[in-house]
């Protein structure tokens, strides 16, 4: 509230519908469309260019990739969350949220790369398919995601702060 006579006056929110307006649906009927043009795109591609066995190899990647994100990974994103809040209701939820983005763009790459690393431990039929030292690289790729949500956690506490003066 403000203070009678001073600049500051009480605006009404605006109103928004719960479901967003008729712009809202438009964009999401598009990208709904547009969804479901590429699976139907890629089902062709799929059944066109891939052999069967490497397709039920697909199958079942995609179903682990399923039962790691959401056996594995949400749960992790979910815990590390709780742990958070519990530990204090000074974090703003702004760097929760920065947080576990940075949690969850660091296990997306994790679920990428663990194939790379399963295939080179088995000593994989043609060396060149799995050059690299993926164990090494997943590494430094979550010190970065760890140093770039660092970044942004400090700039917005430093913005916030200097918008609060």
């Amino acid at each position: 509230m403000s203070a009678p006579g001073s600049a500051r006056t009480a605006r009404p929110a605006p109103s928004v519908p719960a479901g967003g307006g008729p712009a809202t649906t438009i964009v999401r009927t598009a990208l709904i469309s547009l969804g479901v043009l590429a699976i139907v795109l890629g089902a062709w591609v799929l059944q066109d260019t891939v052999s069967t066995k490497q397709i039920w190899g697909l199958v079942s990647w995609l179903i682990l990739a399923v039962i790691i994100h959401d056996g594995i990974l949400s749960p992790v994103v979910a815990a590390i969350s709780i742990a958070m809040r519990r530990a204090g209701h000074r974090i703003p939820p702004a760097v929760l949220a920065i947080l576990q983005g940075g949690v969850v763009v660091g296990a997306v790459f994790t679920l990428i790369v663990v194939p790379e690393i399963v295939r080179k431990a088995k000593g994989p039929k043609n060396y060149t398919v799995t050059p690299l030292d993926y164990g090494l690289h997943l590494a430094l790729l979550w010190a970065a995601v760890a140093v770039v949500t660092a970044i942004v956690v400090v700039v917005y506490l430093r913005v916030t702060r200097a918008r609060r003066r």
